[in-house]
């Protein structure tokens, strides 16, 4: 494998399933769309961080950490899995949360994924700036070296773009993966849809399919960031991946697609396409999306097959990063009203 020269902490489910979405492709009239269920992968009820904290815990061991350190939102999925991942293997974990999204109901921040962090007894700090990656990183180091003092060995898993990605390497690991499921099934596919938020799945996804010679385009719905911002953070970081498994070169601008018509209002804010979505995929399939991330993204799926960007006689895989504990979060989505 690409990734064989780091360590790593076994805590997925891995292959995930390769299914094929019949009823919401016909109801679409447009490709066959098909889900690589990355909300499969375990731990504390999957999605796409298990696979990112399989490297940031084999580095944290390696490195005889015995605490884990990590900041995302009130509804965060990586927070959740997180603490699970500490849960499983022993290790003490604290976890800080961010106010990032306004104006929600009282369940946004009692339900969902909050109410696993509590009942997993993690130590949660706040940290009341929303959009400051650097201050939250920043955070962490303070209390880790607070840790310090107190003889524990704790490890930050950072959030802030400049960091080594060490979570990406689940996804070229991925990619290696999908790449086989499509062999066995005789299978051409003609684009991958995914959220792309930190650009961690997005980044390694991207360089594991180049660096096995895959020219499969993927197509990012941005769920933090406008497209410029985004575009440039996708490609920082796939670059580092590259060189981090000794592929450099492999990226370049052409490689990178990313479209934030479905981010407005914001981020984890709902609008009208996203609800839609949400409704449409699970009446069709019985499969669940959330508000943050992968509703946002079928979203934008939907747009491209309705505009014709996709043709009939194509076949496109959707990458379901997980994420339904947040749909307890937001109860409007039931009656359509925004508060």
């Amino acid at each position: 494998m690409l990734t064989d020269k780091y360590p790593r902490a076994q805590l997925s489910h891995t292959p995930t399933p390769l299914e094929i979405l019949n009823n919401l492709s016909k109801k679409l009239g447009g490709p066959k769309i098909w889900v690589k269920r990355d909300d499969c992968t375990g731990l504390a009820m999957g999605g796409n961080k298990t696979r990112q904290l399989e490297y940031y815990i084999g580095d944290a061991l390696s490195k005889g950490a015995d605490t884990l350190l990590t900041t995302g939102a009130v509804q965060s999925n990586h927070v959740r899995m997180t603490i699970a991942a500490a849960r499983k293997l022993g290790l003490d974990v604290e976890v800080q949360l961010e106010e990032r999204v306004d104006g929600r109901q009282p369940e946004y921040h009692t339900s969902g994924n909050p109410y696993l962090m509590k009942l997993m007894g993690a130590k949660i700090h706040h940290y009341p700036v929303g959009e400051d990656e650097e201050g939250a990183d920043n955070a962490l180091h303070v209390r880790a070296k607070e840790l310090r003092k107190t003889g524990k060995k704790p490890y930050v898993i950072p959030l802030s773009g400049n960091q080594i990605p060490y979570g990406s390497l689940g996804y070229v690991d991925c990619a290696e993966e999908l790449l086989l499921q499509l062999k066995n099934l005789s299978l051409n596919i003609d684009g991958i849809v995914l959220p792309t938020g930190s650009a961690t799945t997005h980044a390694g996804l991207l360089c594991g399919l180049r660096a096995l010679g895959s020219d499969i385009p993927i197509y990012g719905f941005c769920v933090r960031r406008d497209q410029k911002a985004q575009a440039e953070r996708v490609l920082s970081k796939a670059i580092k991946v590259a060189e981090m498994i000794d592929r450099p070169g492999i990226i370049s601008n052409n490689d990178i697609w990313v479209d934030d018509r479905m981010l407005s209002p914001g981020y984890g804010q709902l609008n009208d396409e996203l609800l839609e979505a949400i409704r449409l995929t699970a009446f069709c399939e019985g499969l669940l999306l959330d508000p943050t991330y992968t509703g946002k993204s079928m979203a934008g799926l939907i747009h491209l097959i309705t505009t014709g960007h996709f043709r009939p006689d194509q076949n496109i895989v959707f990458l379901h990063t997980g994420g339904a504990p947040a749909l307890f979060g937001y109860p409007e989505i039931l009656d359509g009203e925004e508060n």
